[in-house]
């Protein structure tokens, strides 16, 4: 009988974490633009962050994809750290509506007569429309369905798991006890890394009596603060920003369990009041679902004062990776699942290297009859940031991209290879120019200083975002300064001005300042039209009309 029990409360764990996981791909399918253009617009003040992070949390019933989308607006300079913690304050607030459904749907509702139902047309829908909003609405209807059917299953097993299990000795244990069954609540998290399957399991074990009432706000209590291990393992090895978020999703979730277990006595009769008040039914179920809203809704009020020393402390943290120029400080692997946040880390990603790589190039061209130390140094960064797009835009085409995003990528690595290969080029020059002949005919100075000059020009437009391809000298005025210099050097060889060899390193010297400088056209090219096709998606998502997904 108890293997039975056992075996039918995983197998409900399992349909309600498979439900949960489809319901939130297909709302992050149906209404992931809306999302973050919700999330871009809806920050301008505390309070409007917060119920933006909780309305949106509750729709798509995923903290995760709002704390993603969150990092990925702040790596892309869209949004403060600031305002991205008041979304982490609203998310926390949002996942509280699982324990909502629960309590108000699944111990109400007669479970099977709309689940059933419910998983057959989605599924039906999910499998006749393979594309497109009416196939993510599908899995929604199909992943509700699961959601409640394992709820019943787990309401039925705790129900027959009633007594089987002594826990009266932990629930006596005054603190200890209480910290023992924080810990129950954080592992369960931990293990299915879903706070809502261990919110669900503590209602339905709460309502089956095999648990008492305070360990069971004790457990939601825990699974509150297990949902920092999923930001915590995301932060790994991630940006700045990135392990700044997880930082403060940390403290936040951290500081308000320490003061629900400080205050729990107090609580629990402040919402055994309420509850009466309000003439809330449900019971048990009801009152857990009440606790959960009311500590997380006390813990923004206690940190929300504290947010502005909070980002402070924080910005003084995680400086060593930004300041190390040879690691991404915009790619992130947690944006792979949102490709056009992804699509602006990698043109920001980009525009950085393109930076570096005009830096090195005149570094080298102004640098006369002398080596460079620096130049080594940048060009064992831009090798690192070139590995790092390359990987990133590997992960990227591997996932499900729109088709404007996927025919962009080329661009980007086409830039990346140019500026690359703009500090190989660099490297060749500066090393030409220490054997440069300082004693020199004018016509064949200033030709040399003019060539110069000219590919300083090219390379300075490079460093404005909206330099106009137009207003840059041709590849044919470069390789007319070029001919008319090699016919100049040519000449001066033939007239004993210069050697052989000075001549030849002369002449290979100006043809790598010319190559350098076609380089930096085609590399700012390449990346004006992969930066192009993500103002044209950004123009496409702003006419289709996605907010009314939500």
């Amino acid at each position: 009988m108890s293997w039975q029990v056992f075996t039918g409360l995983a197998g409900g764990v399992g349909l309600f974490l498979l439900g949960m996981q489809l319901m939130t791909d297909g709302l992050k399918q149906s209404a992931g633009k809306s999302l973050q253009q919700i999330l871009s617009r809806s920050t301008s003040t505390p309070l409007r962050g917060i119920a933006s992070g909780a309305l949106i949390t509750s729709a798509v019933q995923s903290s995760s994809a709002v704390t993603v989308a969150s990092i990925g607006f702040v790596n892309a300079g869209l949004m403060q750290l600031k305002q991205a913690i008041y979304i982490i304050y609203g998310s926390n607030l949002g996942t509280t509506m699982t324990g909502w459904l629960v309590a108000i749907i699944g111990f109400h509702v007669e479970i099977k007569v709309f689940a059933l139902p419910a998983i057959g047309v989605g599924m039906l829908m999910n499998l006749l429309m393979t594309q497109g909003r009416y196939a993510a609405i599908g899995k929604v209807l199909a992943g509700f369905g699961l959601f409640f059917l394992g709820i019943d299953l787990m309401k039925s097993g705790f129900s027959d798991l009633q007594g089987m299990i002594p826990l009266t000795a932990l629930e006596e244990g005054g603190l200890l006890g209480m910290v023992v069954f924080v810990g129950i609540g954080f592992l369960m998290t931990l293990v299915m890394q879903s706070s809502s399957a261990s919110i669900a399991m503590t209602l339905t074990a709460a309502a089956g009596g095999v648990v008492a009432l305070p360990a069971a706000a004790c457990m939601v209590i825990g699974a509150n603060v297990g949902t920092t291990s999923t930001a915590v393992l995301a932060a790994i090895g991630a940006t700045p920003n990135a392990r700044r978020m997880a930082a403060a999703h940390v403290i936040f979730n951290i500081a308000t369990a320490v003061v629900a277990v400080l205050i729990l006595p107090l609580l629990l009769y402040l919402f055994t009041q309420l509850q009466q008040q309000w003439m809330l039914d449900g019971g048990v179920a009801t009152f857990l679902a009440m606790f959960h809203t009311g500590f997380n809704l006390l813990g923004v009020l206690l940190l929300l004062p504290f947010t502005t020393r909070m980002v402070n402390f924080l910005k003084t943290r995680f400086r060593a990776a930004e300041e190390d120029e040879a690691r991404p400080r915009f790619l992130d692997d947690t944006l792979i699942d949102a490709p056009d946040l992804a699509h602006k880390a990698l043109v920001m990603e980009l525009q950085r290297i393109q930076l570096i790589s005009i830096k090195v190039a005149e570094d080298a061209i102004n640098t006369e009859a002398s080596f460079s130390p620096r130049i080594s140094a940048d060009r064992f960064v831009l090798d690192s940031l070139s590995n790092a797009v390359g990987t990133f835009a590997s992960k990227l085409r591997r996932g499900h991209l729109p088709e404007d995003v996927a025919e962009s990528l080329p661009h980007a690595l086409a830039a990346t290879r140019y500026f690359v290969e703009m500090a190989e080029l660099a490297a060749e020059i500066d090393q030409q120019q220490s054997q440069q002949v300082t004693d020199l005919s004018d016509e064949l100075g200033q030709s040399l200083a003019g060539m110069r000059k000219l590919a300083i020009v090219v390379l300075d437009a490079g460093r404005l975002e909206q330099a106009d391809e137009a207003d840059l000298p041709t590849t044919q005025v470069l390789e007319k300064h070029y001919e008319h210099i090699k016919s100049l050097l040519l000449r001066a060889g033939a007239c004993g001005q210069l050697s052989g060899r000075q001549m030849v390193t002369m002449i290979e010297l100006m043809k790598n300042i010319e190559r350098l400088v076609k380089h930096a056209i085609k590399g700012q090219a390449a990346l004006r039209n992969f930066s192009q096709a993500l103002q044209e998606e950004s123009r496409a998502g702003a006419v289709e009309p996605d907010v009314g997904a939500l």
